[in-house]
């Protein structure tokens, strides 16, 4: 493990941004209530390493120089602390998937449905953002490989899934999407919610496959670039 002073990093600038973007990240998530303490974890992937942030810090106090990097085995690049527990669930993912970011959660409501649904269904046209209805992975104990296997079958076909008796993991090609589509699929847990509680015997109203295939495919071309803005790279 190489240990460096803050401000000293050997790494590239690419990397010691992605290591900036970990630590804001973490404190996006805190501020919108989407982890409670030191709990969730966000990395980013650069090429053949992962910046991921530490285990235990409190986010009001993480900087990037406390954000370790690691190759994608696990073994430690530039860390002054222990990463996350859930290291192989984020290693597991890169593994699995072309997910260049991948944002961990523990929200009320994605929780709290975690523990009573096998799956978030079609209650909104939104849920085309993540490629269809979202299953929950089983449960497993938090920092096992077990886990990880759990979730990234869960995933397969999905940007994000729910964990049972546990909380939501969202993946992006940037930081910046996962990170927006973990407020997301909370608000659409929480709709589901609320639509089980109101709902008679037969349940809510769910939209249809078809309907999902056709907002993905509107999705897909959505939102416009200011004037003079490029295109990300």
């Amino acid at each position: 493990m190489l240990h460096s002073s803050p401000g000293h990093s050997p790494l590239g600038p690419t990397l010691e941004q992605a290591r900036g973007d970990v630590a804001r990240g973490c404190r996006e998530l805190a501020a919108a209530g989407l982890v409670v303490g030191t709990s969730g974890n966000v990395s980013v992937r650069v090429g053949d390493l992962v910046a991921v942030s530490p285990t235990g810090v409190d986010y009001a106090e993480l900087t990037a120089e406390l954000v370790g990097v690691h190759r994608l085995d696990g073994t430690a690049v530039e860390a002054p602390l222990r990463p996350t527990s859930e290291m192989p669930l984020h290693l597991g993912i890169y593994a699995a998937t072309a997910a260049a970011a991948v944002v961990h959660t523990h929200p009320v409501a994605a929780t709290a449905l975690s523990t009573v649904a096998a799956e978030l269904p079609a209650i909104h046209y939104q849920v085309a953002m993540f490629g269809g209805p979202l299953a929950v992975a089983p449960y497993a104990t938090y920092g096992t490989e077990e886990l990880a296997r759990n979730v990234v079958a869960a995933l397969r076909g999905r940007t994000a899934c729910l964990m049972a008796s546990h909380g939501a993991v969202t993946t992006g090609a940037d930081l910046g999407s996962a990170l927006v589509a973990s407020r997301y699929l909370e608000w659409l847990c929480e709709v589901y919610l609320r639509a089980l509680a109101a709902a008679g015997p037969g349940g809510p109203r769910l939209l249809p496959a078809d309907e999902i295939a056709l907002v993905a495919d509107k999705l897909a071309g959505y939102g416009q670039r200011r004037p003079g803005q490029q295109r990300p790279t």
